[in-house]
């Protein structure tokens, strides 16, 4: 866990710089810009009843939308994201069909330039949820109900989480290092950091305090407060290709603050033409309010893009 620490960090530290070297765009307008893309991908695979080589025939796809909404003017900027990405993938035979990716997340900071530098005062937000139930799969045994002898088994799931649970909610003032629209970190040593859930699940029998994302028993709000650092470093690679990452710390004063909390997502947006491009994305995230234990996903895809106000 520690040596990822400080892995991720250095990674981005390094594009940052990298790309600094690289000519700087115009500087930003002034007022309020928005841009944006949406993306839809999908996969599918099909076998016949003859087919040797094994497979079972699937369908997925994924929906990707990024907006950008941003003010400057003077020494004021102010800087707001929305992430919204969601997937859904359905295998032959299963009676379910089951979510690959389900994320909605909003970030907004505020900052005041110090002395015409690349520094600000800075305040920020940044609420994180999901759109869509989540479930656990679990394959239980057919019982006969005349012989009582097993007959085979079925899929069952249990829901684990939905909307607002768990959701969250860091605020804080700090300092802004902003380079430009695609360069920026925001430290903030004083943050404060809500977990929402649903009481009902901190409220079933034999629950115990902090079970469920360390919330208490009946409780459905859990309070922390520490310190958050927040990058953004978005580059091209060779032309019609970017690399874009998004890297979030925090670490919770209040209890086990040697347990940094990570998420970090890197894109690779591959343009095909105005409307068709291919897309990698990986995510990996450390919370051991969830899970003591890395989370990983990654997507990969070919499909439809469309650009939101483009300023080309």
């Amino acid at each position: 866990m520690k040596k990822l620490l400080l892995i991720v960090p250095l990674l981005l530290f390094t594009q940052l710089t990298f790309a600094q070297d690289e000519e700087e765009s115009d500087e930003p307008k002034e007022g309020w810009v928005g841009t944006g893309t949406f993306s839809l991908l999908f996969n599918q695979a099909a076998f016949n009843a003859e087919w040797q080589g094994g497979g079972t025939s699937n369908y997925a796809g994924n929906a990707t939308i990024s907006y950008n909404l941003n003010y400057n003017k003077d020494n004021f900027t102010w800087d707001n994201t929305f992430l919204g990405d969601y997937g859904l993938t359905k295998v032959k035979d299963d009676e379910f069909v089951r979510k690959t990716n389900d994320r909605l997340e909003v970030n907004s900071v505020a900052g005041w330039e110090i002395n015409e530098s690349n520094w600000y005062y800075s305040v920020f937000a940044n609420f994180r949820t999901q759109f869509a139930k989540g479930y656990e799969y679990d394959e239980v045994d057919v019982i006969d109900e005349t012989t009582g002898n097993v007959i085979g088994e079925e899929t069952v799931r249990t829901e684990t989480t939905h909307f607002m649970s768990p959701g969250y909610l860091q605020v804080g003032p700090g300092m802004l290092w902003k380079k430009n629209e695609n360069f920026k970190v925001n430290i903030a040593p004083a943050t404060a950091r809500f977990i929402f859930v649903d009481d009902r699940f901190t409220t079933v029998e034999g629950y115990e305090d902090g079970d469920y994302f360390r919330v208490d028993q009946g409780e459905s709000m859990r309070f922390e407060f520490g310190a958050s650092v927040t990058a953004y470093a978005k580059f091209d690679l060779v032309e019609n290709v970017t690399f874009e990452n998004m890297l979030n710390l925090y670490a919770n004063y209040l209890e086990d603050p040697q347990n940094v909390d990570l998420d970090y997502t890197g894109k690779l947006n591959m343009k095909v033409n105005d409307y068709l491009s291919a897309n990698f994305i990986f995510q990996t995230i450390y919370d051991d309010n969830a899970v003591k234990a890395f989370q990983v996903r990654e997507v990969l895809g070919v499909g439809f893009t469309y650009k939101i106000n483009p300023q080309e």
